[in-house]
C-alpha cells in the first residue's frame, strides 16, 4: 500500500466564511473549510446540510454571497467550472458526465482536442497525452476504446484522469462508490491513496462510514449549513460524527428481537435462472425480515427480480401461502401481495417529475379505473405522511426536492397501499444519510411487528446484521450458509460470501446447469 505523503501545513484550499441562501433557504450560514496538499478531508453530513452547495461555490457553479475562496493562499473568483479547473479544482461527480460515443482520449481532452495547422485534430499527440494519463493511474485499457465498451469503474477513471489534464491541486470525490464492486472500490481507494502520495489535495464526500474512517485524515462536518468542527479520524469514532451531524444520539442498536415466524408465506423451490442463480431455496414467514447478502454479482437482486416476475426462469418454482405462482409476471406477483422496493429508486421506483400524492397513488391508480384521483391520493398521503413521517410540506410538494430518505419513505409507501404480505426490499438506505438510515431499519422493523414477510437485499453488511433475524449467505449464484440470530456476525456472514467454508466450497460443484 502507498504511504500518504505528510501534508503540509499550509491549504491547498481554503474557505472563509461563505453563506449562501436561496429562497427560503440558508443553505450555507458562515462556512468554512479547507483542505492541505496530500490529505484526505472527508465531508459528511445528512442530505440537506450543504455539502452539493458548498461543492458548487468551490467548482464555481454558485458565488458566494459572503466569505472568500483561496487556493493555494491567493483569494480567487470563480466563475464556472472550467474557471475552477484551470485553477486545480476538479469536481468528479456521483453523475459521470462523458460522451458515450466518443473513445477516451476524445473525452479526456473534450473541447481543448491538440491541433496541426488549418485546425486539423493532431490525433498522435492526442493519444500520446491521453496515454500518459490514464498511465498515472495504472489503466491498462486503450485512449482509442469507446467510453460505451468500459466498465463503470473505467468510466470513473477515465473522469478521474480527466480531471489531471490541468496541474491538479485538489480532486473532489462525490459517492465516488455507488455503482462500484467491491473490487473496484479497492481499485479507487488505492488511486486516492497514490494521489494523496503526490500531494494532491482529496476532498471525499460520502455517506458511508465505513468509507469516511478508512481513506480520511480529517472529518469536516456540516449540518443544517452550518460548521459543526473538524475532526482528526484518528481521534473520534462514528458515534462522534453522527451525533455532531444530526445533533442527536442514533441507536444502532441490533435486533434482539428475532423472529421465527409462524406462517410460511414464501416458498421458493430449487429456482434456477439462467446466468444469474441456481438451486435456490428457502422460505419465507410472516413477521419476519430474511436478508441476503452477497458480493455483487452473486445472485442477490435478480432472486428479487424472480420473485416479483421481472426475470424468467427456467426451473423451480415459487409459492405464496401454499399457492403456485404460474404467470410469473408483476401482475400476478402484486396481486399475490408481493410488492419490490427497487434497488434505485430514482430510475425504477418514482416519477422525479410529479408530486407526492401522484406518485403514492400510482400503484393502486388501476382501482380507481387507470384514472387520476386528486381527493383520494391525498388521502393516501395523509395516511403514509403519518405512518411512515415522510417529512413533506404538503401532498403537492415535488418528490424531487424530497431528501433520500423520504423519498424512499414514498417508495414504501405506495407499495404499502397496495396492502401486500410480502416486502422485497433492495438496497433500503442507498445514498441516504446515517440519520435517516436508522429511521428507515425501524421502519423495517415496525412493518416486520405489524406481520409483513420482509426480504432486505444490501451491500452494507452492518445493516444486513441489524436488520435481519436470518440471513442467507450468496456465493456465486448459490445460496450458502443459513445464519439465524445470535449466529449472524461480521466474521461468519463473510466467511461465507468469500467462499470460505464447508457449503462454500462446494460451490463449484453445482455448475453444472439441469439443461446439460
Amino acid at each position: 500500500m502507498i504511504q500518504p505523503a505528510e501534508p503540509s501545513k499550509t491549504p491547498v484550499l481554503s474557505v472563509e466564511g461563505v453563506s449562501k441562501s436561496f429562497p427560503g433557504v440558508k443553505a450555507l450560514d458562515g462556512v468554512s473549510f479547507e483542505v492541505r496538499p496530500g490529505e484526505v478531508m472527508a465531508l459528511v453530513g445528512e442530505n440537506g446540510a450543504g455539502k452539493s452547495t458548498l461543492m458548487k461555490v468551490i467548482d464555481g457553479i454558485y458565488q458566494p454571497e459572503e466569505g472568500s475562496v483561496s487556493i493555494g493562499g491567493e483569494t480567487v473568483a470563480l466563475q464556472s467550472p472550467q474557471d475552477a479547473k484551470r485553477r486545480g479544482i476538479a469536481m468528479i461527480h456521483q453523475e459521470l458526465s462523458l460522451v458515450e460515443d466518443l473513445s477516451v482520449a476524445e473525452n479526456l481532452f473534450l473541447g481543448e482536442l491538440p491541433r496541426k495547422s488549418l485546425g486539423r485534430v493532431d490525433w498522435k499527440k492526442l493519444y500520446a497525452d491521453s496515454r500518459r494519463l490514464l498511465d498515472r493511474l495504472n489503466c491498462q485499457f486503450s485512449p482509442r476504446a469507446l467510453i460505451r465498451n468500459l466498465t463503470v469503474a473505467h468510466k470513473q477513471l477515465v473522469e478521474i484522469a480527466r480531471a489531471l489534464v490541468y496541474e491538479t491541486r485538489v480532486v473532489i470525490f462525490d459517492e465516488p462508490t455507488t455503482s462500484l464492486t467491491d473490487r473496484e472500490r479497492l481499485l479507487l481507494f488505492e488511486i486516492i491513496r497514490d494521489l494523496r502520495s503526490q500531494g494532491v489535495g482529496i476532498v471525499y464526500i460520502s455517506h458511508k462510514m465505513d468509507e469516511i474512517f478508512e481513506l480520511s485524515d480529517r472529518i469536516t462536518v456540516l449540518r443544517d449549513g452550518t460548521p459543526q468542527g473538524v475532526l482528526e479520524t484518528a481521534e473520534t469514532d462514528e458515534d462522534s460524527v453522527v451525533e455532531r451531524m444530526i445533533g442527536r444520539k442514533v441507536s444502532h442498536a441490533a435486533r434482539t428481537d428475532f423472529r421465527s415466524g409462524e406462517d410460511v408465506v414464501l416458498q421458493v423451490s430449487d429456482l434456477w435462472s439462467r446466468g444469474a442463480f441456481r438451486e435456490v431455496s428457502f422460505e419465507l414467514r410472516s413477521g419476519e425480515i430474511l436478508g441476503f447478502y452477497g458480493l455483487i454479482g452473486s445472485g442477490r437482486t435478480e432472486i428479487l427480480e424472480a420473485i416479483f416476475g421481472l426475470r424468467k426462469c427456467y426451473r423451480g418454482e415459487i409459492r405464496v401461502a401454499g399457492e403456485r405462482l404460474d404467470k410469473h409476471n408483476p401482475e400476478e406477483a402484486i396481486a399475490r401481495g408481493i410488492a419490490l422496493i427497487p434497488e434505485d429508486r430514482k430510475e425504477n421506483g418514482l416519477a422525479l417529475s410529479l408530486a407526492c400524492d401522484r406518485n403514492l397513488g400510482m400503484t393502486v391508480m388501476n382501482q380507481w379505473g387507470n384514472l387520476a384521483h386528486p381527493s383520494r391520493e391525498k388521502r393516501l398521503f395523509e395516511e403514509y405522511r403519518e405512518k411512515l413521517s415522510i417529512k413533506a410540506p404538503g401532498p403537492s410538494y415535488p418528490v424531487d426536492n424530497l431528501s433520500g430518505g423520504n423519498q424512499q419513505k414514498v417508495v414504501i409507501g405506495k407499495w404499502l397501499a397496495t396492502e401486500p404480505r410480502i416486502l422485497l426490499v433492495d438496497e433500503p438506505t442507498r445514498g441516504i444519510d446515517v440519520g435517516s438510515k436508522a429511521q428507515i431499519h425501524q421502519l423495517l422493523r415496525d412493518l416486520a411487528a405489524e406481520g409483513y414477510a420482509i426480504i432486505v437485499v444490501s451491500s452494507e453488511m452492518p445493516e444486513i446484521i441489524r436488520v435481519s433475524d436470518r440471513v442467507l449467505s450468496l456465493y456465486e449464484g448459490r445460496i450458502v450458509s443459513e445464519l439465524v440470530g445470535e449466529e449472524i456476525s461480521e466474521e461468519s456472514v463473510g466467511r461465507a460470501i468469500t467462499g470460505v467454508g464447508e457449503l462454500a466450497s462446494t460451490a463449484h460443484d453445482s455448475n453444472t446447469s439441469p439443461e446439460s
